[in-house]
């Protein structure tokens, strides 16, 4: 049984109470325990994830957040920058399952968030699992 860390940029608590629903319960249903930690933002997210990898207590990391496009450029910044630095991690080895939604608005985040709809927490966490299979099947 593996200890999966849900890291979630809590800047949108309806949002993300969704996003944690899903990806709880795909990692319940698959058999392991989780962890919560909890951010301001998105781009918090790798940073988080890389300090809570250094204790050696998760086998695989689900980043969960969303990013509403705004009025300024900032959007752009938070979106690439977020997934630009998940993306590093995972290519470094860490089973990383990536549930930042990047939306128009926020109707968009809710049928996305929502795990009776588009279940994208749920998707990130199974992301994560397949990741950390892979990693074990392909270990030396």
């Amino acid at each position: 049984m593996a200890t999966i860390l849900l890291a979630e940029a809590r800047f949108y608590p309806q949002l993300n109470d969704m996003l944690l629903e899903g990806a709880r319960a795909a990692v319940e249903a698959a058999g392991h325990k989780h962890e919560t930690l909890t951010v301001p933002g998105a781009l918090e997210l790798p940073g988080a994830i890389a300090l809570a990898a250094r204790s050696g207590r998760f086998c695989a990391f689900v980043a969960l957040g969303v990013v509403i496009r705004g009025e300024t450029y900032h959007f752009e910044i938070v979106a690439e920058e977020s997934a630009r630095a998940l993306m590093e991690l995972t290519i470094q080895g860490f089973a990383i399952g990536n549930g930042i939604l990047t939306v128009e608005n926020e109707q968009q985040a809710i049928v996305r968030a929502d795990p009776r709809q588009g279940d994208k927490g749920g998707d990130a966490a199974h992301a994560a699992l397949a990741l950390h299979e892979l990693r074990e099947q392909y270990a030396p």
